[in-house]
């Protein structure tokens, strides 16, 4: 009995000692702090919530934000590959922001506060849904979903529910435009749903007895009614009906401050005869159509003196209408406020890995964007001339690469590495920084210094870790806060400049965008990561199509290096199971490869059959061009899965662009979004000079194709 007693007393003392030690516990890697939600905002809380974000932002140094989107690539080939030149690549970015949704915009101003020594921190979480709020003509929104990114964002407990049911909706700056047009051409037009449309009503038929009968009770009513005002001008006569049924369906009101009688309760065709009849039997009536409050339809016929108090009374309608459509195109720009804020302040702006994201801010609230990226470098500096991506700040910095120790620059991976006093709480034993910047976080009406918002993978959290991030990377820069006065903008920091409008257009290879000048520079710093292929010369590459599933990378290179030389080939990249390019090792090479192939599928002989590219053009339906279709092909809206099946949903027929041989020209690999050395020779000229070229590149490889076909047939 005593034994069982001390065995319990021990279970009890253990038990009661994890609880005890478990608050003050550092070796934990999770979370610690104050929990509660971010600031999420809908529909419902939209319109506080931004006059309080307009405040923050006025007040912040600078404004971290993050995307949460329904996908990222339409197809598997339009993921950034390394042989994509920068052109191409910003077609890819520009094809995913034009087809994915935009779910949540994250937006987190940052504001020094000297009082405490620490930043403060205003998250906000929104909910968007591109819902369409205005009439328009044609198709509604659409958008895709990628299963990956649907299931990502679930499996971290996104509501679907609150961004479908309760997303803020927008207009961008160019539908804006485009409704405020129509809205002026139908102002314009002085028969525009105000007044009825003569040439309608003056083909209205009385073919039925009951349409005569109506109409006749319909004006001895109105003639009644217009009399009694001319009878009792002063004494405020009213109509009065001898029916409850009339008494429903017309009621005297004033409108525009002349008597009008109020018509409910009728069909369309019997609004017409009533047009009809107030156009043909009175001339001092006039018959209205108005949208009243909640947008609710109401048709009037209006009392008028004089030809002047009619177009008065019109223009006055007209007017009405006008103020009734702007106020609802106004409240259909909806979530777009939140970036006209964010331009109209011109903070410092911090994104992480965030070219995409830019460029899904500018197709969602701006207008379609540009087809080159260097227009939408020019346009997007104009709206945001400041924005600073933290991973290249990683990557760039070799005090930040040392702090980061080899460790990954996700967002996730960088947030705890660099801020892990905030990440895992004020005790945490993580990296050791000497002066780590504080960061305290307000919600409302709640501020700590210690947060946990339990929202991993939120925007508004993501926004969140990013402005931290950048805080700690900007204490390792040497920019010491304390010193920082709230007239200093930290766009025009001298330890900051060199990175203001870098950033990553593609992390495949590290690709860097100057925002600046739209040129494509060499990757800042030595954490970036390597190419597998070192040289990539843009005109020395051919794309191939179409050809049999079976042939593998190293098979097609074979094929090849057997008809111009063993080192002819430099190199073979897969788009995917039904496309290559191939880099001939110089740029002559490409035109003699088209050229041939095309003779070789013109020709029925025993060298098309025997030739060692036979293999690669079985079947019949291999495709070849030079890299400039692939460019093409990019930057079609359209998305098959199979790059092949793309080529020829976009329309390409020919199985080879011929193109004439020309002297090699200097690589694109670190130029700008210029073309001047693309090179772009779709077949125009005559067959003659076709011919020409043919007999000059096969004289070249006559003996080739010979032996290698002598051969081939000995061993048969």
């Amino acid at each position: 009995m005593n034994a069982h007693h001390r065995a319990t007393r021990r279970a009890l003392s253990r038990a009661l000692s994890r609880a005890l030690a478990r608050p003050f516990s550092t070796s934990s890697p999770k979370p610690s702090g104050a929990a509660f939600p971010l600031k999420h905002v809908t529909k419902s809380n939209f319109e506080p919530a931004l006059a309080e974000l307009r405040q923050h932002l006025r007040a912040a140094d600078f404004v971290a934000i993050d995307l949460e989107m329904s996908g990222v690539t339409s197809a598997p080939w339009r993921e950034s590959l390394e042989f994509d030149r920068s052109d191409v690549r910003y077609l890819k970015v520009k094809d995913s922001a034009e087809k994915f949704a935009v779910l949540q915009f994250g937006v987190c101003p940052f504001r020094w506060d000297p009082s405490t020594h620490s930043f403060v921190a205003h998250p906000h979480n929104f909910y968007v849904f591109p819902r369409q709020e205005l009439p328009v003509d044609g198709p509604s929104y659409e958008f895709l979903c990628q299963t990956t990114s649907i299931d990502f964002l679930a499996r971290y407990q996104f509501d679907f529910n609150a961004c479908i049911y309760e997303g803020i909706s927008y207009l961008s700056r160019q539908q804006e435009h485009e409704a405020l047009r129509r809205l002026n051409g139908a102002y314009e037009d002085t028969l525009s749903d105000t007044r009825c449309n003569l040439k309608e009503v003056r083909d209205v038929r009385l073919d039925r007895m009951a349409d005569i009968l109506f109409t006749e009770r319909i004006k001895n009513r109105f003639s009644e009614w217009r009399d009694g005002l001319l009878r009792d001008r002063i004494g405020g006569f009213q109509l009065q009906w001898n029916s409850n049924d009339s008494k429903q369906q017309f009621q005297t009101i004033f409108f525009k401050m002349r008597p009008a009688i109020s018509l409910t309760g009728f069909t369309s065709h019997q609004f017409k005869l009533i047009q009809w009849v107030i156009n043909k039997h009175f001339e001092d009536l006039t018959y209205v159509h108005v949208t009243g409050e909640n947008f609710c339809s109401q048709q009037l016929v209006v009392y008028t003196e004089s030809k002047d108090d009619i177009d008065l009374l019109m223009k006055e309608v007209k007017d009405e209408h006008r103020r009734g459509a702007e106020m609802k195109i106004q409240s259909a720009i909806g979530f777009r406020q939140v970036i006209d804020l964010l331009s109209s302040e011109q903070k410092l702006i911090v994104g992480h890995n965030c070219f995409l994201d830019i460029a899904h801010v500018y197709s969602k609230f701006l207008g379609p964007l540009p087809l080159t990226g260097e227009e939408f470098v020019s346009s997007i500096n104009k709206y945001f001339p400041h924005i600073v991506d933290t991973k290249l700040l990683l990557n760039a910095n070799y005090v930040l690469q040392q702090r980061m120790n080899k460790s990954s620059t996700s967002l996730s991976s960088a947030f705890a590495r660099l801020c892990s006093q905030i990440a895992f709480g004020s005790e945490s034993k993580g990296l050791a920084f000497l002066q780590p910047v504080q960061v305290e976080v307000q919600v409302d009406d709640i501020r700590t210094s210690n947060w946990n918002s339990g929202a991993k993978h939120e925007a508004g959290y993501d926004a969140f870790m990013t402005g931290c991030i950048f805080a700690q990377a900007c204490s390792h820069l040497g920019i010491d806060f304390k010193l920082h006065l709230p007239s200093e903008n930290l766009a025009h920091n001298e330890k900051l400049y060199k990175q203001i409008n870098h950033l990553y257009l593609s992390w495949t290879n590290g690709d860097i965008i100057d925002l600046s000048t739209g040129k494509i520079e060499e990757p800042l710093g030595t954490k970036y990561p390597k190419k597998q292929y070192s040289k990539i010369l843009f005109e020395n590459i051919i794309l191939i199509w179409g050809f049999p599933s079976k042939l593998k990378a190293q098979e097609i290179r074979q094929c090849i290096s057997k008809v111009f030389s063993p080192t002819s080939v430099t190199s073979v990249y897969h788009l995917d199971e039904s496309a290559v390019f191939v880099q001939f090792s110089k740029a002559g090479f490409v035109s003699d490869f088209l050229v041939l192939k095309e003779t070789l599928e013109r020709s029925d002989g025993p060298i098309s059959v025997l030739h060692p590219l036979a293999k690669l053009l079985e079947g019949g339906n291999t495709r070849a061009a030079s890299y400039e279709i692939y460019k093409d092909i990019c930057s079609s809206p359209i998305s098959e899965v199979l790059f092949a099946d793309q080529a020829e949903a976009v329309g390409i027929k020919w199985k080879t662009q011929v193109i004439e041989p020309k002297l090699a020209v200097e690589s694109q690999e670190n130029g700008s979004f210029r073309e001047d050395n693309a090179i772009r020779n779709v077949p125009k000229s005559a067959e003659n000079s076709e011919h020409n070229v043919e007999k000059d590149i096969l004289s070249g490889h006559c003996e080739i194709i010979d032996s290698l076909s002598t051969a081939e047939a000995n061993q048969m």
